[in-house]
Order: C-alpha cells, then structure tokens, then sequence
C-alpha cells in the first residue's frame, strides 16, 4: 500500500499480515482489536491514532510519525523502530516485550503500566519522560539517558547508575535503596545518637 489516505479510519477487528504500508496517512486512526502481523511501515504517519487492545506483532516501523498517539493494553512484541518520531505518545499498559528502541527520542512519552523487558533501548533519549510502573528487566539500556525521568514504581534492576545519567531522575525509596546497592554501598538502619 503506497501513498494511501486512511485518515480517521476506524480499522478496528480487522486483520493484516506481511503488508508493506509505505507514505501512508494514518492520522487519527482507531483500532479496537485489530492485528498487524509481520508489516512494515515505512514513512507513515501515525499521528492521533487510537490503539486499544491491538497488536503490532514483529512489525518494521521505519521514519514514521507517533506524536499524540495512544497505544492501551497493546501487544508489539518483536516490533522495531528506526529513526521513528514519539512527540507526546502514550503508551498505558500492553505488552511491548522485545521491541527494539535503540537511539529513540522518547523524551516527552509517557509510559504507564508497559511490559518492556527485554526491550532494546539502548542510547535511547528518556530524558524527562514518564515511566510509571514499567517492566524494565532484562532491558537494553546502555547509554540510555534518564536525566529528569519519573521512574517511579519502575523495575530498575537494569540500571546501571554508574553508566547510566540520572541526573533530576525522580525515584521512589524502594528504588534508591536498589540504585545504591547497585553502587556497591550497604543500606543499614541509622546509628542511634549517643547522648
């Protein structure tokens, strides 16, 4: 499918399977229960879709356009991204294990709820992002930036605070205790005060 206006269409329940969607307008598109298995989308414009329980499995996503995109409860497991756009796209649960990210700009996303272990996030730009409640284990995450992030009720056993900048990053007590032990400190009860 080449050059093709889909534009607030409402895909949902239907099904496609190793389709190539190249310069194709899906702005504002919604999609209840719809699958893409195996696609590629090169240069398309996802802008304002709305996905609910939908899946991208193993697809390509390649120079293509997410801002003001909402995924809820979806499934892109497998799916990669290269030289995407993310401004202001919401992702509130799902599964997303797998997914390659490397290098994203994902700095004003917010992610919520989201299964991202095993993700491929390497240098990616988290800087000042929400991460709420996210699956980290197992994640890439080598020269992530998380400068100014809220990580709150996150699993960061994948961080590793020497490599990774955290500068600003917002964390709740249960992971600071974590960062520091994975700095090598002990965290121990305070000396009471001699009087």
């Amino acid at each position: 499918m080449v050059s093709e206006r889909w534009d607030g269409d409402d895909l949902s329940g239907r099904a496609f399977r190793r389709l190539a969607f190249v310069d194709v307008d899906l702005t504002d598109v919604v999609a209840r229960g719809a699958t893409f298995e195996e696609c590629s989308f090169r240069e398309c414009d996802l802008n304002g879709g709305r996905f609910t329980d939908t899946g991208f499995l193993n697809c390509a996503f390649t120079r293509s356009a997410f801002f003001g995109a909402r995924f809820e409860g979806c499934k892109l497991v497998g799916s990669t991204f290269d030289r995407c756009r993310f401004g202001a796209l919401e992702v509130v649960g799902g599964n997303w294990r797998f997914v390659g990210l490397p290098g994203a700009d994902l700095r004003k996303v917010v992610l919520r709820r989201v299964d991202l272990r095993e993700a491929d996030l390497g240098g990616a730009r988290l800087a000042g992002a929400t991460i709420h409640h996210v699956d980290l284990g197992g994640a890439s995450l080598h020269e992530a930036d998380l400068t100014g992030a809220d990580l709150r009720g996150s699993d960061l056993s994948s961080v590793d605070p020497v490599a990774t900048p955290l500068t600003g990053a917002v964390v709740d007590l249960d992971q600071a205790v974590a960062l520091v032990r994975a700095l090598g400190a002990r965290v121990e009860e305070a000396v009471p005060m001699e009087s």
